[in-house]
């Protein structure tokens, strides 16, 4: 190893786990979950502990690279790899421990949602977080979180406790409300721009071990009368429930009739977090519509719910995204939503329409990072396809989707589903210029800035 070489002390230090351009593992390493990001980073560091990450970090400011953080490596726009950077990788780092009487889960930042629910649902707890096991709580948490339970309980960093982040000076920080206030906020909702956490801490709720979770599913010439339904029924609904629509290409599901198998439909997935005697009344407005061709909502595990859309979402494919904020589901939107699902490009398409509110607006726009309380939707259309000669007509497909929304959205979009190139000011709205100045004091020179970046000290265009 070349003593010049500033990334020497880290190669010291991590020995293999320093994978560089050439070594057998380096294609592998430099894989994510979208198959579209093709990057070549100047080394990959697979940490285990937090010295690990302090010397990556140390290394990345010696040889003047951009630091990409990796968490799950689940990020639409790529962000966890980038040309020429340094990937400080925390795949290794995964442990989660849970104080059940304090009601506490610590969680490294590596670890994957199949990680926490486990850990958490061995004691009859859990945190709101996402709804696909193999997304890293790192990312998903720094962008604000959403899921099944996040209208009961609020967002993934709306139960934050604590983060211990690595600066970019190298410094280790514990993060909180009290002790680092603006740090604290910045954290809860703007993104991987501050440092590298390295572990969170979070508020546990009382949950399970079972929900009432499943689909029912529409035909797409009946998702038109349905989404007005649904979007009425959503208007009352309880905290407890939270119902996603998701219009799709039917895969062969055992509850479908084989007729319906390849076709076109409705999904409206179904969860209820309360007691499931309750739940199963007041979802039954739903699941009794007449048009209804299948229904699989049952009691089941709640780890078993937050599997159930991983196969939809498979690493591998390549996907890119839109994200559109919508007070309701009103005219014209459920015959767009219908008009634009009649033409899906690939069979893995859809167009994913989450319910939010609840627990979620009771925090105020400026009470954390995450801006987009008061949304009673977030609209993500997906275009998905594995044969690089279909990019053109695919992302063809999701840019007149997008452009077909937008007369009739809200402003911004959440963090977490913008595709690369989005623009940081639809991220954090109105608290982009108080995160520029969180960044300046903790990253001034932006070596964290493979994200949807916060420029130090000024707010991006």
């Amino acid at each position: 190893m070349d003593s010049a070489d500033p990334l020497a002390p880290l190669d010291r230090r991590l020995g293999r786990r320093l994978i560089r351009p050439g070594d057998a593992d380096y294609d592998t390493a430099r894989q994510v979950w979208n198959a579209m990001i093709d990057r070549r980073p100047a080394a990959i560091a697979r940490c285990r502990s937090v010295e690990d990450v302090v010397a990556a970090v140390a290394a990345c400011r010696a040889a003047g690279r951009v630091a990409a953080i990796r968490g799950g490596g689940h990020n639409i726009a790529g962000s966890a790899v980038a040309d020429d950077a340094l990937v400080i990788d925390l795949s290794d780092m995964r442990g989660v421990t849970v104080d059940p009487a304090a009601r506490i889960a610590r969680v490294q930042g590596g670890a994957l949602l199949a990680d926490l629910d486990a850990a958490a649902q061995a004691h009859g707890l859990a945190v709101p977080a996402g709804v696909i096991s193999s997304t890293g709580v790192a990312g998903l948490t720094l962008g604000g979180g959403f899921g099944w339970l996040s209208r009961r309980f609020g967002l993934a960093a709306d139960n934050l406790l604590a983060v211990r982040l690595v600066t970019a000076a190298g410094r280790v920080v514990e993060a909180t409300p009290d002790a680092t206030p603006e740090l604290f906020w910045a954290l809860r909702g703007g993104g991987g721009n501050f440092g590298v956490a390295v572990e969170f801490a979070f508020r546990l709720h009382a949950v399970g071990p079972e929900v009432l979770f499943g689909p029912t599913v529409f035909p797409l010439e009946a998702a038109e009368v349905t989404l007005a339904a649904w979007g009425a029924f959503c208007a009352g609904a309880p905290r407890e429930a939270c119902v996603w629509a998701d219009l799709l290409t039917a895969p062969p599901l055992p509850f479908l009739d084989d007729r319906h198998h390849g076709r076109k439909v409705l999904s409206l997935m179904q969860c209820w977090s309360g007691d499931p005697a309750e739940g199963a009344s007041v979802l039954a407005p739903l699941r009794e519509l007449p048009e209804a061709i299948g229904d699989a909502v049952a009691v089941r595990p709640y780890v078993e719910a937050q599997r159930m859309l991983d196969a939809a979402y498979e690493a591998g494919a390549r996907n890119y995204w839109s994200a559109s904020n919508v007070a309701g589901i009103v005219d014209p939107l459920p015959r767009l939503l219908a008009e634009r699902a009649a033409i899906l490009p690939t069979p893995a398409s859809d167009i994913l329409i989450c319910q939010l509110g609840g627990a979620i607006d009771d925090v105020a726009p400026e009470d954390s990072a995450y801006p987009h309380r008061g949304v009673g939707f977030s609209i993500t259309a997906g275009a998905r396809w594995t044969d690089p000669a279909d990019d053109a007509r695919c992302t063809g497909w999701l840019r007149e989707t997008a452009a077909a929304f937008r007369p009739h959205a809200q402003p911004g979009a959440y963090v977490n589903f913008i595709p690369e190139g989005g623009r940081t000011a639809d991220a954090f709205g109105a608290n982009l210029a108080r995160l520029a100045a969180v960044k300046a004091v903790h990253d001034p020179e932006n070596l964290f800035r493979s994200n949807q970046n916060i420029l130090p000290g000024r707010s991006p265009a």
